[in-house]
């Protein structure tokens, strides 16, 4: 069981971890390098109005950052691969700890059941989070890190409880604990500043988010649906 569960949870979030470095290089990277030019004052909202403002000359300006420092790009790089592997591997981990508490409750796992487990994992670690603390892009100003990261680790361990009990529970009692879970963050409410300022464009801010929550969706997707083949070869 230890073994199945090391081994499927650590090459099932690898693989995964990769694809989500992929994705971000495709996806993410060139919002990432903007949002650090607004944060500078490389460039300015609104004064930059009747500037280039295509995709092309964003993505001309933020490779010439990237290509300025050739070094710390390259190592920049790395270590987002390294750190997003090591990241997907935990989640891995987590899942296959999951399938093995779910085989014991005498559920049967395979790559469809293990996708289901990858969508309830975005749920728990990106969805429900973002409604209240949404993904931030650099220049974007935020209440003090200290209370959102409680909120978010709370939201994390409520979400993950209140699905289980719906999935899990066994009847209506459950199932509205587990609801009144998922609720409960949301009701005390995240952390937020009293007025909202930044640097970045709210635009941007926005692509930001939609493209980071699509990258999460597939990445734990993937993970989910590897992990539950990987776990159920192992159970064969």
């Amino acid at each position: 069981m230890i073994q199945r569960m090391l081994a499927g949870g650590l090459i099932a979030g690898f693989a995964a971890g990769l694809l989500a470095a992929v994705l971000h290089f495709a996806f993410l990277q060139k919002l990432i390098l903007l949002g650090e030019q607004y944060e500078t004052g490389a460039l300015v909202h609104f004064e930059n109005a009747h500037a280039d403002t295509s995709a092309e000359g964003h993505d001309h300006g933020a490779e010439g950052h990237a290509h300025g420092e050739p070094a710390s790009g390259a190592t920049r790089n790395a270590l987002t691969v390294l750190f997003t592997a090591l990241t997907y591997a935990s989640y891995g981990l987590l899942l296959a700890a999951g399938f093995a508490f779910a085989e014991h409750l005498g559920h049967r796992i395979d790559p469809r059941e293990g996708l289901l487990w990858g969508a309830a994992g975005f749920a728990v670690f990106q969805l429900l989070p973002s409604l209240g603390l949404p993904p931030e892009l650099p220049g974007a100003v935020a209440a003090d890190i200290t209370e959102r990261q409680i909120w978010y680790f709370g939201t994390v361990a409520a979400s993950g409880i209140g699905l289980a009990l719906i999935a899990y529970g066994g009847g209506i009692p459950a199932a509205v604990i587990g609801a009144a879970l998922l609720a409960a963050p949301h009701l005390v409410g995240a952390p937020h500043l009293d007025e909202y300022a930044g640097t970045v464009p709210p635009e941007l801010e926005g692509q930001f988010v939609a493209r980071a929550l699509g990258v999460g969706f597939i990445t734990w997707a993937v993970l989910g649906a590897l992990a539950g083949r990987l776990w159920s070869r192992g159970e064969a």
